[in-house]
């Protein structure tokens, strides 16, 4: 298995007849977090749905775990391991908390069960009986990162997972984030919350207008702090 989780080049993708992306360019080493960073309709998510297949055109290339994916499906790209939380969640509102969780099919060995699930959410544990409808708008963000690690996925695509949450489960997802990492998971974050994602991430892809403008590794936080205020506007 490469080391080089994913690796995107000269990406290009499209809605109909609408150009988003335009010679995207990034790598992700396994075991590594990276975030892409940038103002609404910079095409931050758009990345994330083209590296899925989920966009009406795309080329490039796109691999993962060392395995070209431009012209695979959907579904066979889920296979290769890759897990994504959208930003609207998309947890089954009718069906419980346990529900939800026990849904999944496995894409890859690994997966984690219920206990552990529980373990690292507890507010899911309290709410397993309720349905999705009752959960707050942080319990569902939970629910719907939890469903991609009973998996198996090891690269997680989310997709601005704190967005209009309170401050205490913003703290919560970034010590999640954290967990995950020390067991080796894969996480590109698409975020506008620079707070959160700063200490997260061992790099951060700047997108603007449909391309990476800037890269800026951890350890150049400091010095490029003006720069990125520039970019989004913090």
């Amino acid at each position: 298995m490469s080391s080089m989780a994913l690796e995107v080049k000269n990406l290009e993708s499209w809605y109909g007849e609408s150009h988003i992306l335009h010679g995207v360019n990034f790598s992700v080493r396994d075991g590594e977090v990276v975030t892409l960073l940038g103002r609404n309709g910079a095409g931050r998510s758009t990345i994330l749905k083209t590296i899925l297949g989920l966009t009406s055109k795309r080329t490039g290339s796109i691999s993962i775990y060392g395995q070209e994916t431009i012209t695979m499906p959907t579904y066979q790209i889920a296979r290769l391991g890759v897990g994504y939380c959208p930003e609207e969640r998309g947890i089954f509102a009718s069906l419980s908390t346990e529900e939800n969780l026990l849904l999944l099919p496995e894409i890859a060995p690994g997966g984690m069960d219920l206990d552990e699930i529980y373990k690292m959410f507890p507010n899911l544990y309290e709410r397993r009986n309720s349905p999705g409808t009752r959960l707050s708008g942080g319990e569902q963000q939970m629910l719907a990162m939890a469903r991609i690690l009973r998996t198996g996925a090891k690269l997680l695509l989310l997709d601005e997972i704190t967005e209009g949450l309170a401050p205490v489960i913003v703290e919560k997802l970034g010590e999640v984030v954290t967990n995950l990492r020390d067991k080796g998971f894969t996480i590109v974050l698409v975020e506008q919350n620079f707070r959160f994602a700063a200490p997260l991430a061992d790099r951060h892809y700047v997108v603007e207008h449909g391309k990476v403008v800037e890269v800026v590794q951890q350890s150049e936080l400091a010095e490029k702090a003006s720069l990125l205020n520039e970019y989004l506007g913090v």
